[in-house]
């Protein structure tokens, strides 16, 4: 690397670049408090959790078993029974938004459950589709429930018989706590908004104020400059990074199965990617608030949107995941996720590192041919 880079050249640019970061108010404020922002923002704003979900229940059959076994939605810990009199009633409550669903008990349920074909009506409220499903799940996980219970105390060896008992056990996440899913994810997004965001106006600034040109009829070579700029972004992107180990940990919970290093040192290599593609957005534009628009549009929305953050993309059409596979933040979403929930599975770790390696030579080198010495 020394033919390429001069140590004295190095050091005395880096410095200069740091006095230029340190002079820079703003950058600071936006490298240090925004992290803070987006981490209690998405950690604490954005759940996929069903929880307190209202269900109006229609009571037309009175008896003492389907009350024993309606009761069983007052015994979960992610419903709350509404009683109504009526299907009137609940219909209303429901299209005013005030109930998520409506349980309606029919009038011959008791009959039909002792000649072992009873049934209950559940109507979901379906504009968000996600939550319908979810609170599908819990009410038949709760009705099945009391209707083995209420079976096991009345001894109805018909009702028994054949059954399969299924114990089930979560994987990962144990807790069944969407957060855990989603707060390994904001440390892609943390390193992906500060990295290409920062970094996307430091040459675009320089060409604006003319101050590169000062530095062209200097013996700094372009990979020098491209190298100091970095550098002390570097360590705002570290500080960054352990605010976001700290609050995953401490704050929100969730487990870090793989090794803090390895989580580390994945994460640096992936905020030199983000860095590097800042500045070479900065270098291509030469304006600021372009660079910092593009810096937007093709780093942090694509990680928020294509990157495995909020949707899986085996969903996703066929076109869309030959894209999201295109990005840098692809790889390191599934990385960091496999870390923090499964632990250290190599395969993923050496091929993941190795992609981002590549992206991190490639963006750099782009990043130097926006320097080339050389006035328009």
């Amino acid at each position: 690397m020394s033919s390429f880079v001069s140590k004295g050249r190095f050091i005395a640019l880096v410095r200069k670049e740091t006095r230029q970061m340190l002079r820079d108010r703003t950058n600071l404020v936006v490298g240090l408090l925004l992290p803070v922002v987006l981490i209690l923002l998405f950690g604490y704003g954005l759940s996929f959790d069903v929880t307190d979900a209202r269900v109006a229940v229609v009571m037309e059959d009175n008896s003492a078993a389907t009350t024993s076994i309606v009761s069983g939605l007052a015994g979960s810990d992610y419903i709350s029974p509404v009683w109504v009199y009526s299907m009137a009633e609940a219909e209303q409550l429901i299209r005013k938004g005030e109930a998520d669903a409506i349980l309606r008990v029919p009038v011959d349920f008791t009959r039909n459950l002792a000649a072992g074909h009873g049934a209950l009506q559940l109507i979901l409220n379906g504009v968000d589709s996600n939550s319908a499903q979810a609170i599908e799940g819990y009410a038949n996980s709760a009705m099945q429930s009391a209707i083995q219970i209420n079976a096991d105390r009345q001894g109805n060896l018909a009702t028994q018989s054949g059954s399969v008992s299924i114990v089930s056990r979560t994987w990962f996440n144990e807790a069944n706590d969407s957060t855990w899913f989603l707060v390994p994810g904001l440390i892609v997004l943390v390193m992906t908004l500060i990295g290409a965001f920062l970094t996307s106006l430091l040459i675009a600034r320089e060409w604006e104020r003319g101050t590169l040109e000062s530095l062209f009829v200097t013996p700094a070579r372009p990979l020098e400059l491209v190298l100091a700029k970095l550098a002390p972004y570097v360590l705002i992107g570290a500080i960054d990074l352990v605010m976001c180990l700290l609050a995953a940990k401490f704050v929100f919970g969730v487990p870090m199965r793989g090794s803090l290093w390895i989580i580390a040192l994945s994460s640096l290599l992936y905020l030199l990617v983000s860095l590097a593609l800042g500045l070479a957005i900065s270098g291509a534009m030469r304006n600021q608030f372009a660079a910092s628009q593009v810096a937007l549009l093709a780093s942090f929305m694509p990680a928020m949107m294509l990157s495995g953050f909020v949707f899986d993309l085996r969903n996703v059409p066929l076109a869309i995941q030959v894209i999201s596979n295109l990005l840098p933040a692809t790889h390191f979403m599934g990385l960091i996720k496999t870390l923090f929930m499964a632990g250290d599975y190599w395969p993923q770790i050496l091929r993941a590192n190795a992609t981002l390696a590549v992206y991190g030579v490639v963006l750099v080198a782009l990043a130097t041919r926006t320097l080339a010495k050389k006035l328009d």
